[in-house]
């Protein structure tokens, strides 16, 4: 009788213990992070309601309670660690972090110029085999995909070694290895990426649906295509993909996906999945490159970009944090006349975002290839948001920009252009081209440009008397201005005439 009491005892004290929930984290707080060094470096998970959780991070520490909803969030003064750490979140149960460092931590976003490994970009074998930096680290985002605000990710954080490197996004280790270079501090990347993908499904429903009505049309047409999606429907196209699948998968046959249905370019599907489990991670700032897929519709690109990226500025609530972009490179045949271009007009979308404070772009209109929507050269991208960085957040006396349009003058039949950021002047690579000019008629030609100290003379014999002038302005544009630097102008129009992608949601 008494090892039956005592049985019962045992089992109801197992049932006691297993009622505690285990302390939780998000797969980016793992072994081999960088935390950001700042005075509230947060940590966030999950435990039992009421549950007590402390937070040490070498010899600092932080506390926090669970509430009714599981959810605990801690802050830890960083700022006085360095070198090496561990980290020990301890409640019910202990976790333990290894080899953890304090120093600067950027998000890496966008579509497949953003995802393109160093094993795919320029001398990739010369840079794998170089690629050894202990300080720098990479978290990658694996894809998926949700409708829902997703709890955590699946990824780790991989040290930098020629081992793992060659599968580091290309931009984003370039990005790094400047400012590790630059700062001789540890550089944490936090890579989220997908090819061919649109800003709308790195944004939340909520930013989607309070945004401009051009935004918000974005959320009502898919949430009306959703409607349509019944059970028979979603049934009818896993039946039909798994024919096709029988079929040997012929190329050009692939059932299509009915619109509303989830898939990475759903409006809202990646912010949930691949932001949203990672928003709170300390971080200086976010490098974005993406706009390929939205050129079609530049003019409502004006609106999304800003609205994405004060989305995930609200979200992280660390008020108007760092984001620069790429600006688009050139790319696809070179016109022998000046048109209108969807290329062009989404460049003009991306400069004018940078109307956000805390905001900027490296321009890359030189280094593109015509033929390849990827163009290889990706050190130099990296170094030219790496040059926007160091001197906007980390104070370095650089230049950070190419020439950028400033004032146009009309002196009769010749136009003056003035520029910012000349940095001691302009330079022409061989002869200066890219440059056009139009009249009342709105017709544009290509015009004889000459340098001129920090300003551009330009005219031509078919414009009496010109009114407009663009720069750069195509799909693969010539461009040949530079500052002394030898970073490229910026391409820019000086009307504001209808474009091409006008009304296009």
């Amino acid at each position: 009788m008494k090892s039956i009491h005592r049985a019962v005892i045992v089992s109801v004290c197992s049932l006691g213990l297993s009622a505690y929930a285990d302390v939780k984290l998000p797969a980016v707080f793992s072994d081999n992070m960088v935390l950001q060094k700042m005075e509230k470096a947060p940590f966030f998970g999950t435990a039992d309601k009421g549950e007590k959780v402390t937070v040490k991070v070498g010899d600092a520490s932080a506390e926090a309670t669970a509430g009714d909803d599981g959810k605990w969030r801690a802050a830890v003064d960083t700022r006085k660690l360095s070198g090496a750490v561990d980290v020990t979140v301890a409640g019910n149960n202990s976790i333990a972090i290894k080899n953890v460092l304090i120093g600067e931590v950027w998000v890496a976003s966008g579509q497949s110029n953003m995802e393109m490994s160093v094993g795919g970009s320029k001398d990739a074998d010369l840079e794998i085999a170089s690629a050894n930096y202990p300080e720098i680290r990479m978290f990658t985002v694996e894809k998926a995909t949700a409708l829902e605000p997703a709890k955590d990710v699946k990824g780790k954080w991989e040290v930098c070694t020629p081992e793992v490197t060659g599968h580091y996004s290309a931009v984003g280790y370039f990005f790094a290895r400047d400012l590790h270079q630059q700062l001789k501090t540890p550089v944490g990347v936090i890579h989220t990426s997908w090819g061919g993908t649109v800003a709308e499904a790195w944004t939340s429903r909520e930013a989607l649906t309070a945004a401009d009505p051009d935004v918000k049309a974005i959320i009502e047409r898919f949430d009306a295509a959703r409607a349509k999606v019944t059970p028979e429907v979603k049934e009818k196209y896993i039946a039909d993909v798994k024919e096709w699948q029988k079929a040997g998968s012929p190329r050009g046959k692939a059932p299509k996906k009915p619109a509303g249905m989830d898939d990475p370019n759903a409006p809202t599907a990646l912010y949930n999945a691949m932001i949203a489990p990672i928003v709170g991670y300390g971080m200086k700032g976010a490098i974005w490159y993406q706009g390929e897929s939205n050129a079609g519709r530049a003019y409502q690109y004006r609106k999304l970009f800003p609205t994405m990226i004060q989305d995930w500025r609200g979200r992280w609530g660390e008020g108007d944090f760092s984001f620069y972009w790429v600006q688009l490179a050139n790319f696809m045949g070179r016109d022998k006349e000046p048109v209108d271009s969807q290329w062009a007009e989404l460049r003009e979308a991306q400069t004018m975002t940078q109307a956000l404070p805390n905001s900027g772009q490296a321009v890359i209109i030189d280094i593109g290839e015509g033929l390849d929507i990827h163009p290889k050269n990706k050190e130099d991208v990296g170094r030219r948001l790496a040059r926007v960085a160091l001197k906007k957040d980390y104070g370095k006396t650089i230049v950070d920009s190419g020439p950028v349009f400033d004032s146009m003058s009309v002196e009769g039949d010749t136009v003056r252009i003035r520029f910012k950021n000349a940095a001691g002047g302009l330079v022409a690579k061989e002869k200066l081209t890219g440059f056009a000019v139009a009249g009342e008629d709105k017709k544009f030609v290509w015009a004889d440009a000459k340098v001129d100290g920090e300003t551009v003379v330009l005219k031509s014999p078919a414009v009496a008397k010109p009114v407009a002038v663009r720069y750069a302005w195509g799909n693969n544009p010539e461009a040949s201005l530079y500052n002394k630097t030898n970073l490229p102008a910026c391409p820019f129009r000086t009307d504001d005439w209808t474009g091409v992608t006008a009304g296009k949601n």
